[in-house]
């Protein structure tokens, strides 16, 4: 269903051991939003959200919830560094487009 890369889930682990709370996971959405249409959205959770799909990623796990199930078939979450700054980027082959931020896509 959804894939994160060994750079994204090296960066999350990262900020997951530098958090003073316990983290069960990372939760991964899509809501309404955004340049073209829909946005993700990217949160620690201390508890796995009720009624979620749960995803293994290496050591992590992932949580969606099933709005957003749909919208994150097939895609592959990476973490880039270059010198214009450093982030999270989402390749999703469902898109119709994406903005420029890569923050936002069209289904």
């Amino acid at each position: 269903m959804l894939e994160l890369t060994e750079n994204a889930q090296n960066a999350l682990a990262k900020v997951i051991a530098g958090s003073d709370k316990t983290i069960a996971g990372l939760r991964i959405e899509v809501s309404s939003g955004g340049c073209s249409g829909f946005q993700y959205a990217l949160s620690l959770e201390e508890v796995a959200p009720s009624g979620d799909t749960v995803i293994e990623a290496g050591a992590l796990s992932v949580f969606v919830n099933p709005e957003s199930v749909p919208y994150l078939e097939g895609v592959t979450v990476d973490f880039a560094e270059s010198i214009e700054g450093s982030g999270f980027t989402f390749e999703n082959p469902n898109a119709k487009s994406s903005c420029g931020c890569g923050k936002s896509f069209c289904a």
